[in-house]
């Protein structure tokens, strides 16, 4: 992968264009566009388009309505763009007013079930009774009293028998008994106040109650069905009514969605006076093509620029993508974009995360069930990871031809060839770590190796030469590593001495020391401003925290020669546990184990190694030479 190469348009229109250039410009998915308060902000004189969306309210509404009632209402694509705001909103709003008409008239029979409900839950327990509720809630000179009372304190009603009321059970279980009383009106309130010692609880009798209990039951059932059957009516002529007018909504809808998005581009749009202009960047191979439709347009003028031609704006950074290397830019974008200047690393990320992957994971047969598992992942789901999961799988491949393993079988590769290495040799044990350690090495010389040609190419010159990724820390660490290699391996290098340590050694560390006192020097400022000793002891402490880095990043290499081992340890162990079972023969269980073993290490290896790699990638190399600070270029359309 690599940046694309951009350009800076200027688009310039008279002010009467608005509506029309907007709405081609927000159908553009190759132009990323500024805000114009980048401009309005650093010149006086300039504004950001600012005109009130007549089409905010109508979507909010048909939104409301379409969530409401669960309607097929979506955004489509239309190529009929003019709409009558007005008439819209007077159809949309006749609509919603019948409605509501429908809705109003729902909400009354709910009302009235309700009640209807509460008074058939209490009549219920009156169905026996011999009452008329007429005769009795229309008396003069008595009242009347329905409700209930425990029935534990069912026998206190016979202490009050002196006093003048007459007492009737209508219904009686085990906790709670429904009554009546009557009483005269001048004894009401002392007959009253006995009863709620007695914690009776009144039942209200409705006005809309008449006859016996059971009629009055039946009479209420009869109205709620009545009503639910009125309601089911009113459901059937909204849907009608929503049916009817849901292509008109549709197209009501979708024309506003269209619309609307010219009004949320109008914070690109910077006005002076009765010209505007809208300022943006493309791909250099796009320009010409966006100048010359823009052009045809009555009045508008479009400038090509170079992408940093506007010392206000920065590039964006928009990459170009490879079969193989396009699904690493996750992992990449995980970490950062890179900026416009600077260095796309997706395409070493990809093969240095292949080759890392496939070292530490490597086994044929898992590698094939990766690669089937992510084609279904990537296309199924359209899961990046399982495009990653696809390119890691041929690694894996690759490696399981070196180490000889077919689902961790080594018996089963040797069927057909020799393997190059068997991990588990113990011969061969300090060759995969050294192996390991060397592949680490490699890679962090190519950090350093990028990070000081970026560094030249920005013109930084003093982090190019003075830092601990820098030439001065190529040198010290290429010098450091030959002098293990002819101490502690036995390499006999005849240029190895005293020279060597102090210029290649000793040297690299004092520039490295007085990095930023040289950096200061070389920009003409004072080397120490802040004091020699201030800058002696902050400098020798990240001296020293450098060397140790060197040391602890060399090393935690190590870890992809113990991943090797630990993958083949793991399958040893399986085949163990499937003999085991088996018998000592291949049978049901030993397959079952086989299997079972094998699917647990690919989940549980493929999970740590995947964060493993990764984890080498970004502290590893990308600390060195990657800053990720970019701006990700992002067309109009996709705002």
């Amino acid at each position: 992968m690599a940046i694309a190469k951009l350009k800076l348009l200027e688009i310039e229109f008279p002010s009467s264009q608005y509506d029309a250039l907007l709405l081609k410009l927000i159908n553009l998915d190759d132009f990323h566009p500024e805000p114009a308060s980048k401009f309005a902000d650093s010149v006086q004189g300039l504004s950001v388009l600012n005109r009130e969306n007549p089409y905010a309210g109508l979507i909010d509404h048909i939104e409301e309505i379409r969530d409401k009632y669960h309607l097929d209402i979506q955004n489509q694509e239309v190529d009929n763009l003019r709409l009558n705001i007005i008439q819209a909103d007077t159809d949309f709003c006749n609509m919603v007013e019948e409605v509501k008409k429908n809705e109003n008239v729902k909400n009354e029979l709910v009302k009235m079930i309700e009640e209807n409900e509460t008074a058939i839950t209490q009549f219920e327990h009156m169905i026996n009774a011999d009452i008329d509720f007429d005769s009795m809630l229309n008396c003069k000179y008595l009242k009347v009293r329905f409700g209930r009372i425990p029935t534990s304190n069912l026998e206190k009603v016979d202490y009050y028998g002196q006093y003048p009321f007459l007492f009737k059970i209508l219904h009686k279980d085990k906790k709670e008994t429904y009554c009546g009383y009557l009483v005269t009106l001048d004894k009401a309130p002392e007959i009253d106040n006995i009863f709620s010692s007695l914690y009776f609880e009144q039942i209200d009798i409705p006005d809309f109650v008449h006859g016996t209990p059971d009629k009055a039951l039946q009479v209420l059932k009869e109205e709620n069905d009545t009503a639910r059957n009125y309601m089911k009516v009113l459901d059937e002529r909204t849907q009608a009514l929503f049916n009817k007018n849901l292509p008109r909504l549709n197209e009501i809808y979708s024309i506003s969605k269209k619309l609307t998005k010219t009004y949320d581009a109008q914070k690109y749009v910077v006005v002076f006076g009765d010209t505007a202009a809208v300022y943006g960047f493309c791909e250099e191979k796009k320009a010409q093509e966006i100048k010359a439709d823009f052009e045809t347009m009555d009045d508008v003028h479009v400038e090509i620029k170079p992408a940093n031609g506007d010392s206000r704006l920065t590039p964006p950074t928009k990459l170009t993508s490879n079969w193989f290397s396009e699904p690493f830019s996750m992992f990449v974008e995980m970490y950062g974009v890179p900026s416009y200047t600077d260095f796309d690393p997706t395409t070493l990320v990809a093969i240095t995360y292949t080759f890392l992957f496939g070292m530490m994971y490597g086994d044929i047969g898992q590698g094939i069930i990766l690669a089937i598992v992510g084609y279904i992942a990537y296309k199924w789901k359209g899961m990046k990871l399982g495009a990653i999961g696809m390119r890691l799988a041929i690694a894996c491949v690759i490696f399981g031809c070196v180490f000889g393993s077919i689902f961790g079988s080594e018996e089963l590769f040797q069927l057909f060839a020799t393997p190059l290495l068997l991990p588990l040799e113990s011969s061969n044990t300090m060759t995969l770590l050294m192996i390991a350690v060397g592949t680490g090495v490699a890679l962090i010389l190519i950090a350093m190796g990028f990070n000081i040609y970026l560094n030249i190419k920005k013109k930084n010159i003093g982090e190019a030469l003075f830092s601990q990724n820098g030439v001065s820390g190529l040198v010290f660490y290429v010098s450091v590593l030959l002098v293990v290699l002819d101490m502690m391996m036995g390499v006999d290098l005849p240029f190895i001495g005293l020279p060597f340590y102090i210029i290649c050694i000793a040297l690299p560390v004092l520039l490295m020391f007085l990095k930023e006192a040289l950096e200061h020097k070389m920009e003409g400022e004072p080397m120490f401003p802040e004091g020699l000793g201030g800058y002696f002891a902050t400098s020798f402490f990240e001296l020293f925290d450098i060397v140790l880095t060197f040391i602890s990043n060399t090393m935690s290499f190590l870890r992809v020669g113990g991943f090797i081992l630990s993958h083949a340890g793991m399958m040893l162990v399986v085949y163990t546990l499937a003999e085991m079972v088996g018998g000592g023969s291949i049978n049901i269980g030993y397959l079952l184990v086989v299997i079972l073993g094998n699917a647990f290490v690919m989940v549980l290896e493929g999970l740590v190694v995947g964060i493993q790699v990764l984890r080498l990638e970004f502290y590893e190399m990308f600390s060195r030479y990657y800053e990720g600070k970019g701006i990700p270029f992002v067309s109009i359309k996709d705002r």
